[in-house]
């Protein structure tokens, strides 16, 4: 059997000419699996540019369904999706925009319960959360599992990003150790957000996924890479990994997941 039909010749002829992707490359991502928690605003763009990357197979954790107001941000839903499951409505998407990558639904939201499970079959793994519960959950689970992963955060005008990779960088609790105390930070509902800001957030997510799984580049470890769209800035803070974090560090504290709770994934 081949390993691309002629159709994924002619789809991929941009990346079978690019220096660093070339044929080899592109059977990589082909053979790839990829977990995308939260199919919002996040995981919109990065979904869509994966797929159509051909990443073989793609995973989509979330149990929220599309509400009118997510259309502002979350690209990957449609006005008749309204009261459709997001992950069906983005398995949808990803078909008709490449029908050759396999989608699994994990319908569910992600908590300590269910994590593990869920992560042990993928090769990185994107975060799209916009709770800082799900986002230490995913962090510790990736460190503790030894999964790769690409963290973004964004409020009102402003958002942030970075790439873990397992024994090599910071993670996100040497970053910010603990969350914050709750109702202390608003979140998006409440203070708002540009409906744009996680387009251009979760496009630097997929290209770090991509740059990952090819060993292209320089990724985003041990940089916070800080976005401020009014000032069309970028910005970068540079660290490295806290030897006293609690569960990357020199002698964790933190080695199981049976604590943290979880929640859902809107961005």
């Amino acid at each position: 059997m081949p390993q691309f039909t002629p159709e994924e010749m002619q789809r991929y002829e941009r990346h079978f000419s690019l220096s660093g992707v070339g044929f080899q490359g592109q059977l990589k991502l082909k053979n790839s699996k990829v977990l995308v928690v939260g199919a919002g605003g996040l995981g919109s763009p990065a979904l869509l540019y994966l797929a159509s990357a051909g990443i073989g197979r793609i995973g989509i954790v979330d149990g929220d369904t599309v509400d009118l107001t997510n259309l502002q941000r979350q690209i990957i839903h449609a006005t008749p999706d309204i009261g459709k499951l997001k992950t069906l409505s983005a398995k949808e998407k990803i078909a008709a925009i490449n029908p050759d990558v396999e989608v699994i639904e994990h319908r569910e939201f992600l908590d300590a319960s269910n994590v593990t499970r869920i992560f042990a079959d993928y090769d990185f793994i994107v975060e799209g959360c916009d709770n800082f519960a799900t986002k230490f959950l995913v962090n510790d689970a990736c460190v503790i599992l030894g999964k790769p992963f690409s963290h973004a955060g964004m409020l009102r005008f402003e958002g942030q990003t970075f790439t873990y990779v397992p024994g090599k960088s910071r993670c996100y609790r040497c970053l910010f150790r603990n969350p914050p105390p709750q109702g202390s930070v608003p979140n998006c509902a409440d203070a708002g957000i540009l409906g744009m800001l996680p387009g251009i957030l979760g496009s630097i997510q997929a290209t770090e996924t991509v740059k990952y799984l090819l060993d292209l580049g320089d990724l985003l470890t041990d940089r916070l890479l800080i976005f401020d769209a009014l000032a069309m800035h970028f910005r970068e803070i540079k660290g490295s990994r806290d030897p006293g974090c609690p569960v990357c560090g020199d002698h964790p504290t933190i080695t199981d997941l049976r604590d943290e709770a979880g929640g859902r994934c809107e961005s």
